[in-house]
């Protein structure tokens, strides 16, 4: 892959895991799911379809990229980690189920079905993995737009 290598422990990620981190960062996902299960339930956006697996067509349930995401892990506590990413300096580790704990299950059943691995694996390297990478995509503490982010995906 290449892009993010250097940003990760032992310097090479996954496809899976790119497939995963494309989705999360990009915002697209499949269909309009992804909430946590303890929020409240939401309408399916209009223009996605329910089953649709398109891949990355869909919306990821309103996470919005990855300030969405950021947001998202910042609502469930994890907003002194998530500044630990952004900002310079040291990165804070996030566990797998602080991550499971955020994004919802469905949102990790999905992930992990659209990236082809098990739910468990997804979070061990998605934990592993999602400091550096945003820290990568904010070398001056600035979250990018969703466009850039996307364009990092195309090629």
């Amino acid at each position: 892959m290449g892009i993010f290598d250097d940003a990760v422990p032992g310097g090479n990620i996954s496809k899976p895991i790119m497939i995963a981190l494309g989705a999360l960062l990009v915002g697209k996902l499949l269909g309009g799911r992804g909430a946590p299960e303890d929020a409240a339930p939401q309408q399916q956006q209009p223009n996605a379809q329910a089953g649709d697996d398109g891949g990355l067509l869909g919306s990821l349930g309103g996470l919005g990229g990855l300030g969405g995401l950021l947001g998202k892990l910042a609502e469930a506590g994890q907003g002194s980690t998530v500044d630990s990413w952004v900002k310079p300096g040291q990165n804070q580790p996030i566990a797998p189920g602080s991550l499971e704990s955020a994004l919802g299950s469905q949102t990790i059943s999905d992930l992990a079905r659209h990236a082809g691995i098990s739910e468990q694996e997804l979070l061990k390297q998605l934990s592993t993995v999602l400091p550096g990478v945003v820290d990568k995509l904010t070398p001056q503490g600035q979250i990018p737009s969703q466009e850039q982010v996307a364009s990092l995906f195309r090629s």
